[in-house]
């Protein structure tokens, strides 16, 4: 998956998992820049009594880096505080929660905003500090069911909060709109178009979507493009270095954590301590062996000079020929080190590799996402496989929520990519089969903030 359960670490501290990172140019807003960060992944929505929630014991961060260096120029920190109406019952609402204020919701979610303006970037501190620009700001309830939570998009909608510097955010339980079809990827690598050519081959069948019943937590914030530039205006020339922002989310815990003997929340102390992030996504997932996934999860991005190897030479590129017997004879053949994916994942694109198109953010290798935001969104017939597809508004031009991240990376690693660098190279015909993407439902996406569709209740979740 994107970063679900990725890492050993992280697979088992939910509540800091950034599952997903997306990035655009706001299609219902073109002048802003709408960044997402999702925690908590695999919710099965009748998640009571206990239904899932953000930690108060986690700063939840999104960093821009508007100049190159792959270090922080803006910090957006969120953090969380929860409030218990009372204490002497079992139940997450005493009756419907008709209103995000209702007084029959028991446990509820607020949190904080602030914005950090990095002046000193060597030594970047995730403190919790900075500027506020919101606080007591409050998170819609999970989905409940229809006697709990009738009417849940208004519920959702009243907690879309505008605040200071002209943000907009929301921070709630949403439908996971990431599409992998999980059980069969992480089985030996099965891609359902190509089974039947599998070493352990079964009829060709078509991808299913399981996350599409289960929901997550997500962190949205849309923010004027100019707030964000270098020069704080909104770009109109894509190739200008000014256009492309480098973006990414984490997450972090107090260093010392002290549990109590009486059954209290423990407590933390000390400096935070980044324990997960998130640029581009499968990066850590599928990159980065599992021997390294922790540390990667705990170094910033002007670190990753140290997981070049792992981009230059993919594990997957090289099972997919094992997998596959007689599949992929061109990319069993070539031996170079992959230029094609070291640019996309690593430095961003440079100018005259696609026409009219870059995301470059200098040599400096970095997992970020890149996001040009002197091109338009697409409003109208959006390729979800972004740039492979022709559309440059999508993938690896920063990420939409409905962008189809698992074919697109799938095709650059068999091999979709390398004419770009290499026009010796020949892909293989088996590359233009590699397509699992399934049109999203009403339920997936919605065409306004915060852009994921609405959670599923866990009275009535849809089967897959």
């Amino acid at each position: 998956m994107s970063s679900h359960r990725e890492a050993p670490s992280i697979s088992q501290d939910p509540a800091a998992d950034n599952a997903d990172t997306y990035a655009f140019v706001s299609p219902d807003d073109p002048s802003t820049v709408t960044i997402i960060t999702n925690y908590v992944p695999l919710e099965g929505p009748p998640g009571g009594p206990n239904f899932f929630e953000f930690g108060d014991d986690v700063l939840y961060s999104i960093y821009i880096d508007n100049d190159g260096d792959a270090l922080p120029d803006i910090t957006y920190q969120f953090q969380f505080n929860t409030k218990i109406r009372n204490e002497d019952t079992f139940l997450y609402n005493t009756g419907p929660i008709e209103k995000i204020d209702s007084l029959n919701w028991n446990k509820r979610q607020f949190y904080s905003v602030h914005v950090i303006h990095s002046h000193h970037k060597d030594n970047h501190e995730r403190d919790g500090g900075g500027d506020l620009l919101g606080d007591n700001l409050a998170c819609p309830p999970c989905n409940v069911g229809p006697r709990s939570t009738p009417n849940y998009d208004a519920l959702a909608a009243s907690a879309v909060h505008h605040i200071a510097r002209d943000v907009t955010v929301f921070a709630g339980q949403r439908n996971d709109g990431f599409f992998v079809d999980l059980g069969a990827i992480f089985d030996l690598g099965d891609i359902r178009e190509l089974q039947e050519h599998h070493v352990i081959p079964s009829a060709a069948g078509h991808s299913v979507d399981p996350l599409k019943t289960l929901n997550i937590h997500t962190i949205a914030i849309k923010v004027p493009i100019s707030h964000l530039t270098r020069d704080h205006t909104m770009p109109s020339d894509p190739m200008s270095p000014g256009a492309v922002l480098g973006i990414w989310g984490g997450a972090s815990r107090r260093k010392v954590q002290v549990r109590s003997e009486n059954g209290k929340p423990s407590k933390g102390s000390g400096p935070w301590v980044q324990v997960s992030r998130l640029g581009n996504p499968l990066f850590n997932e599928v990159i980065v062996p599992v021997g390294d996934k922790d540390r990667w999860n705990a170094v910033d991005p002007s670190d990753d000079k140290g997981f070049e190897k792992y981009v230059n030479q993919p594990e997957l590129a090289k099972l997919l020929p094992v997998l596959y017997p007689g599949v992929f004879p061109n990319l069993a053949a070539y031996s170079k080190d992959r230029a094609d994916l070291h640019a996309i994942l690593l430095t961003g694109i440079p100018s005259g590799v696609v026409p009219g198109f870059q995301n470059f953010t200098g040599p400096k290798p970095a997992d970020m996402l890149r996001l040009n935001v002197a091109i338009p969104p697409t409003t109208s017939n959006p390729n979800a496989l972004g740039l492979v597809g022709g559309d440059a508004a999508g993938f690896p031009n920063g990420r939409r929520v409905f962008d189809d991240i698992v074919s697109i990376e799938l095709k650059a690693i068999a091999g979709a990519t390398i004419p770009l660098v290499d026009p010796s190279f020949t892909p293989d015909g088996a590359v233009g089969l590699v397509s699992s993407y399934l049109e999203p439902g009403v339920d997936r996406f919605q065409s306004d903030f915060p852009y994921l569709g609405t959670p599923h209740d866990g009275y009535d979740t849809p089967s897959s």
